[in-house]
């Protein structure tokens, strides 16, 4: 058994085996009463759809070659392989699937729109005069059904902002309008701040680039965007920036002279927009999500106070590091919200896997009850059986 496969069956072992409830002996089935993080899903940046009373999920990686693949759920807590749904060579695939990392297909995300399925991602652009290391663009394919096959709607990127964009998040407002959030990549985006010229005086790095979340206006049939994009978040220029500790922290400890504003995704509660984000190295232990709120989808946003919101636990006691890049969903009754985002834990090691924990808003403040790896109990409106060992 190879390590991936290894690694989802412990997984799925410690998920099923800690969420039963005891049984008599004899019995061949038990209703579920919890569930424990991480879940059998290898995935990173994970995005849940739900649609006629099943989630889809949908992420980086999953054993996708070149391409995304799919899980689906209807109880947000076993969840069942949907294979590859959007493969790069489709007949309107623009990328490229020799570029650095495979081609990086990153990030997925699928909407549902007058019963069409949209799926916005990130990869490589082959269309590099330049040989740019980094030459990401947004891709958007549809489907009929949300485990695909996803097409590209036309042979090249949704747009061109001229520099490396990834992450894409999609905001539909109630009076129709809708909007595309990403982030431009840190490649070749070296900024001055009071962090950079810290980093330079002790000798930590020559400059430090950074990544910067944009919203713009969609076209309604998702051919393009309207009007130019507006810059909506960034890391701190001052150290007396409250936020500056915490999103700085790749740097300070000496990971990578980057700085990340990334995996943004909005909702709008009441008459507010929340903007939840992620920081630091993506690939570091101090990974994190914040948030941040505006009275208008482009802004201008002001970062909460209580950032971060969701954070490595291991200085305390756990095992979990590295949490970020979520989406949001609801239980089947519509009564508790979900923060959807991955992580790793001391046994997973580099593998990132998929958590859920509740998330509340109250009063204009976000607040996540996690990390978690305990069992926790079911989302409401799930009635769950499975299995008794």
């Amino acid at each position: 058994m190879n390590a991936p496969k290894l690694l989802t069956f412990l997984l799925t072992t410690l998920c099923l085996s800690t969420s039963m409830a005891q049984t008599a002996p004899g019995t061949t089935s038990a209703k579920l009463t919890t569930y424990t993080n991480p879940l059998p899903v290898q995935f990173g940046d994970p995005y849940v759809l739900h649609t006629r009373g099943t989630y889809y999920m949908y992420g980086t990686g999953g054993g996708a070659q070149r391409g995304f693949a799919a899980y689906s759920s209807t109880d947000m807590v076993h969840w069942k392989s949907e294979g590859q749904v959007y493969f790069h060579d489709n007949k309107n695939g623009w990328s490229d699937p020799k570029a650095k990392w495979d081609g990086a297909y990153w990030a997925p995300e699928v909407y549902e729109v007058k019963g069409k399925f949209y799926l916005f991602y990130s990869a490589q652009w082959r269309e590099n005069p330049t040989h740019e290391v980094e030459n990401f663009r947004i891709g958007v394919a549809v489907a009929d059904k949300p485990t695909g096959p996803f097409v590209d709607l036309t042979n090249k990127p949704l747009f061109d902002p001229g520099y490396p964009i990834i992450d894409a998040n999609v905001f539909m407002d109630s009076n129709g309008k809708a909007y595309l959030y990403y982030s431009r990549c840190c490649y070749k985006h070296p900024v001055d701040s009071e962090v950079a010229r810290l980093a330079r005086q002790k000798g930590w790095f020559d400059e430090i680039e950074e990544s910067w979340v944009y919203g713009v206006e969609l076209k309604p049939d998702f051919s393009g965007v309207i009007g130019q994009p507006v810059l909506l978040l960034r890391p701190p220029v001052t150290l007396k920036d409250k936020q500056a500790s915490w999103e700085s922290r790749s740097v300070t400890a000496r990971e990578v002279n980057r700085r990340w504003t990334e995996g943004s995704v909005t909702f709008k509660k009441g008459n507010r927009y929340y903007m939840m984000y992620s920081a630091n190295h993506f690939g570091g232990q101090y990974y994190a999500i914040g948030y941040a709120t505006a009275t208008s989808p482009l802004g201008p946003y002001t970062k909460a106070a209580n950032n971060p919101i969701l954070e490595k636990n291991s200085d305390k006691g756990g095992s979990v590091t590295g949490t970020g890049h979520n989406s949001i969903t609801y239980s089947p009754d519509g009564k508790e919200m979900f923060c959807v985002y991955h992580g790793r834990t001391a046994k997973t090691g580099d593998e990132r896997v998929v958590f859920i924990d509740r998330m509340t808003v109250k009063d204009g403040q976000i607040t996540i009850a996690g990390p978690t790896t305990s069992p926790q109990k079911l989302p409401s409106g799930a009635a769950v059986t499975g299995k008794a060992r």
